[in-house]
């Protein structure tokens, strides 16, 4: 991180004053590796956290104000509001993050009997699809739980997380990107099972070879729309299989049952919306298995052909991933590059062979900037832990 904690507390102190009981929290981002839109087709993911994240620091007050400061957004300045107000407003910003956590514990039924004074610093890069909203979510809902004693899981808390961006913040994401930053593991990737949430974790072993995500710099407006579209379609289609095959979820069918009952699906973009879904969830198990079995060259093709299929079936990449995936694909030594995240621009996750790490960043940078316009940026990751306190 590019500050440390007592910088930020230090920060604290100064907006606040001091005194009373100041705590720091973090709760990672994530990368998916494989699994992409099958969340909330009940189907299976396999994203990790990250040591990149958002850090908070949180001490209650004695009255019913809410106040939040950005480390990253100091034009803000503190934001003001309080219990009585929690709606989403587009002058609220970030904030709405946090809030959504509030109102959603009140809905829930966990009375939170006083406000708090709230400091944020993530160091996610904005609008990579690394997941700092989900990250920002989680940690609200851990700073919650410690500061007033609610007796919450880690599950409960990514479970709380997804209902607040669906319900507060409007868009209609599964629970792939809480669950990995409530509940990642270090050197871990979790293999979820998104219809059931049940889990495991799965070692990330890469000994000759690393991961490496490579930021287009480029975020579509339409994210939330297209990706409520998606969602959307994904559902029709699922309703029109129902009238021909009794399955609860598109996670449900076998790449075989998908083509004997896809003409059920009368809507042709609804119909390859649901192949992919079917089929990226199908890659995910076969992913694990090769993962497990120390075959990660069979691991790395199967992240290519989730790239083609976000292409071409799920329509949720853009031109500059997809150049950055087919430029990665020529590199000697990428065993796998794919976008990673909602879509329509954000980043792409490739596994690299260590003495081809130099070379990777060298073939993708200058060809993507001359035919983009855009300098991507590149993160050699490590595989971090969940949310949790820091002191």
């Amino acid at each position: 991180m590019a500050v440390s904690i007592q910088e930020l507390k230090d920060k604290f102190q100064e907006l606040y004053g001091e005194g009373g009981s100041i705590r720091a929290y973090f709760a990672p981002g994530r990368v998916n590796l494989i699994g992409e839109h099958t969340d909330y087709n009940g189907g299976h993911v396999f994203p990790c956290a990250l040591t990149i994240g958002t850090y908070g620091i949180i001490r209650p007050r004695q009255d019913r104000k809410l106040n939040f400061y950005s480390v990253n957004f100091p034009e803000m300045g503190v934001v003001e509001t309080s219990l009585d107000g929690l709606t989403p407003s587009e002058e609220a910003g970030w904030t709405n993050y946090p809030k959504g956590i509030f109102w959603t514990f009140e809905k829930r039924g966990y009375h939170i009997p006083t406000g708090a004074d709230i400091l944020i610093y993530g160091d996610i890069p904005a609008g990579s699809g690394l997941s700092s909203s989900a990250s920002l979510e989680v940690l609200t809902g851990l700073m919650l739980r410690d500061t007033f004693g609610f007796d919450i899981s880690m599950t409960d808390l990514a479970l709380i997380g997804q209902y607040s961006e669906n319900n507060f913040n409007g868009m209609n994401c599964g629970i792939m990107d809480q669950f990995a930053s409530a509940m990642g593991k270090k050197d871990c990737a979790i293999f979820l099972d998104t219809s059931t949430l049940d889990y495991e974790y799965a070692p990330i072993l890469l000994p000759d070879a690393k991961i490496v995500i490579t930021n287009s710099k480029v975020k579509h407006s339409l994210v939330s729309s297209a990706y409520n579209d998606r969602r959307r379609e994904s559902e029709t289609a699922l309703k029109d299989l129902q009238t021909v095959v009794d399955i609860q979820t598109l996670g449900d069918l076998t790449e075989a049952q998908f083509e004997q009952y896809k003409d059920a699906i009368k809507d042709p973009v609804c119909q390859k919306r649901a192949k992919h879904a079917v089929y990226e969830n199908q890659r995910t198990i076969k992913a694990v298995q090769a993962l497990k079995a120390n075959d990660i060259e069979t691991f790395g093709r199967l992240m290519n052909e989730t790239h083609v299929s976000l292409r071409d079936d799920y329509e949720s990449s853009c031109p500059e991933t997809d150049l950055l995936a087919e430029l990665a694909w020529k590199v000697p030594g990428v065993l796998g590059s794919r976008i990673t995240g909602g879509g329509f621009g954000g980043c792409t996750v490739s596994i690299v062979k260590n003495e081809s790490i130099d070379l990777f960043i060298q073939s993708l940078d200058q060809p993507y900037e001359e035919q983009t316009g855009h300098k991507a940026e590149f993160y050699v990751v490590e595989v971090g832990d969940g949310a949790h306190a820091l002191d």
